[in-house]
């Protein structure tokens, strides 16, 4: 599959590889498409200001702005390995477009890892980020577990013991209400409705994560490649602002 990439005199970086099968109008239209002109709301400070809150639908967690224009979905199970490499590469470029209220980031956060490799720590993982939401240190302390994730493939990777040490790095965040509802699983039938949420996006019924979806189009092929990319990645995103209806044509 051919990949095409754009420019525009408004940017130095490449926007992005933007797939032929994905995106209908072409290198020319994208290259003719002027940086965005209309008013963007204040920018937060930093990620400790975005607005954290648990979606009508029970499972999806929202952070940034609630009007942003552009939703980007993530699938993540916390002791996957390529969730981790993801996060410290294009995911970078996901949190600064949501800083800048360009983008609302979703996540889904899934748990199979449990059964492919036994223990429960993705269970235990995804039960303190649920937590960690009612302080409004998801984001936060999501960081600190995908920053201390090295270990998390074991199946003893995330104890109650060590979910909350790791609390202890975000400031604000323990408190006996936060420490009990990670040590009683308080939020199981959050983690097990947030697997089934995510089940759906596996192919053939093979999960993978991380899954990544734009306005409700799941990346795949080149666009996914660029996940493990911040410049690339933010090539997309910029390119998708610009003609939301590119990737709209072809939702899944």
């Amino acid at each position: 599959m051919q990949v095409k990439h754009v420019r525009t005199l408004a940017y130095t970086a490449v926007w992005g590889a933007l797939a032929v099968a994905v995106v209908s109008y072409g290198a020319d239209a994208l290259a003719g498409l002027s940086p965005r002109t209309e008013p963007v709301p204040k920018a937060y400070a930093n990620a400790t200001e975005l607005p954290e809150a648990l979606s009508t639908d029970g499972t999806t967690i929202m952070v940034g702005d609630p009007n942003a224009k552009m939703v980007v979905r993530l699938y993540e199970d916390p002791r996957c390995p390529v969730v981790a490499d993801f996060e410290v590469s294009g995911a970078k470029a996901i949190r600064t477009q949501t800083i800048q209220r360009r983008t609302r980031t979703e996540y889904v956060l899934a748990s199979f890892k449990d059964d492919r490799l036994g223990g429960d720590g993705s269970k235990r993982a995804v039960n303190a980020l649920r937590a960690a939401l009612d302080a409004q240190k998801f984001t936060e302390y999501h960081a600190v577990l995908m920053g201390n994730q090295e270990e998390a493939e074991a199946a003893d990777g995330y104890t109650t013991q060590r979910l909350l040490s790791l609390a202890d790095e975000v400031p604000g965040l323990r408190s006996e209400a936060f420490d009990a509802a990670v040590s009683t699983m308080k939020y199981s039938d959050f983690v097990t409705a947030s697997q089934t949420a995510y089940q759906p996006t596996g192919e053939e019924s093979i999960p993978a994560t991380p899954t990544v979806a734009i306005n409700t189009t799941v990346l795949t092929g080149e666009l996914y490649d660029d996940l493990f990319d911040e410049e690339d990645l933010t090539g997309v995103l910029i390119a998708v602002e610009r003609a939301p209806e590119a990737l709209r044509k072809h939702r899944v």
